[in-house]
């Protein structure tokens, strides 16, 4: 017999203007949960980015303004949208979320109360382990090196966090971006992402500056915006480095870039589960990325790419030109990379995993509340 459909809300206080790799998945998924004729909502901040993004995608949304921790006049409003549309699962992506709407369930005694945690959300403090202990029902990661952070907290039951990998969209049509008339006979290495601390790009600038000393065949773009902007391009200038590492912006043509570029850079301190990577190698790119977070899990280190320690420019610079200078690696790292996201990494096996995970909790909690 067929299941009854959902009725789900993802919530995420995110700042108005941010929007990563986060924000991406909760759009992704609410799309492909609504597509298998659930009943879905985004919520969050007036005028938000991930708001636009929800509504670009088809995504029905709602306006909750979290700010805080404690938000009264919040938890009312959400609890009395939980009553009204009778919500099976409410997904919070912030720990202000699980504390505002998490209440707001428990207020309503109906929803699964799910925290999704893409990085490390928690240390082991009382109040994140009130929070996940008495507002949750449990916690979704998408990294096996998250669930193993948070068993040696010793709160948790065994399932309690579940693993599910992120999902990409495998894009045949995708033109690749005419990097040859902008940089003619250039090999051009792409970054992407906030620019902030996380990311490292002070350490692929420092990576481009040991590269560039003794070659002209390469050309450094990085596609992204973020308060370290200033810095960023004023140390490049100091470097020499203007017309040969450069930044441009937010764009909305990333897949373009990507497949336009000869390879991808990660070159994070810390990560989740790097999506822009999943992505590059769902374009057929190498990738280059440092050993942080999910990336073990994502890629395999000499097969779809090279792995490297993070904070060490001269590994990265060493990387990025081993595969430069090898157009044949650079080819069969790319066919290994897309051949292993659409055995594991599909947006469609995501939304699978995911509903099936929801029936199974909103199942649990009902026989729970029966016995």
């Amino acid at each position: 017999m067929a299941k009854r459909k959902l009725n789900i809300l993802f919530i995420n206080s995110i700042g108005r203007k941010k929007y990563g790799g986060g924000e991406k998945w909760m759009v992704k998924a609410a799309r492909g949960l609504l597509e298998r004729g659930h009943h879905v909502w985004l919520a969050s901040k007036r005028n938000s980015a991930i708001l636009r993004a929800a509504e670009r995608e088809g995504v029905p949304t709602r306006v909750f303004n979290v700010r805080s921790d404690f938000s009264p006049l919040n938890t009312l409003k959400i609890a009395r949208f939980l009553k009204q549309h009778g919500t099976d699962v409410l997904v919070c992506n912030l720990n202000k979320d699980v504390r505002v709407a998490g209440l707001a369930a428990r207020l309503v005694k109906r929803p699964v109360v799910i925290a999704r945690h893409g990085i490390v959300l928690c240390g082991k403090k009382w109040k994140h382990k009130v929070t996940l202990t008495h507002l949750v029902d449990g916690i979704l990661t998408n990294t096996l090196s998250i669930k193993q952070t948070y068993a040696g907290y010793g709160w948790f039951q065994e399932d309690f966090v579940r693993v599910i990998y992120n999902g990409v969209e495998i894009r045949e049509e995708v033109v690749p971006f005419p990097f040859g008339e902008r940089f003619p006979g250039k090999k051009v290495v792409l970054g992407a992402g906030r620019l902030t601390e996380q990311k490292g790009f002070d350490d692929l600038l420092e990576a481009a500056a040991i590269l560039l000393q003794s070659r002209e065949d390469l050309v450094f773009v990085v596609a992204g915006t973020g308060r370290l902007e200033r810095h960023l391009k004023s140390r490049a200038k100091n470097l020499g480095l203007e017309e040969r590492f450069q930044f441009w912006g937010f764009r909305e043509d990333l897949d373009a870039l990507m497949a336009g570029a000869t390879l991808f850079v990660l070159s994070s301190i810390y990560e989740g589960m790097p999506n822009v990577v999943m992505e590059a190698m769902a374009l057929g790119k190498p990738v280059v990325a440092t050993d942080v977070n999910g990336v073990r899990e994502l890629m395999v280190d000499g097969e779809t790419g090279l792995i490297v320690p993070p904070r060490n420019p001269e590994a990265l610079a060493g990387a990025i030109a081993r595969l430069a200078d090898h157009p044949e690696l650079l080819r069969r790292f790319g066919q290994a990379g897309l051949a292993r996201v659409r055995k594991h990494f599909t947006m469609a096996k995501m939304v699978e995993n995911l509903e099936s995970y929801f029936y199974e909790k909103v199942d649990a909690k009902s026989q729970a509340r029966n016995t």
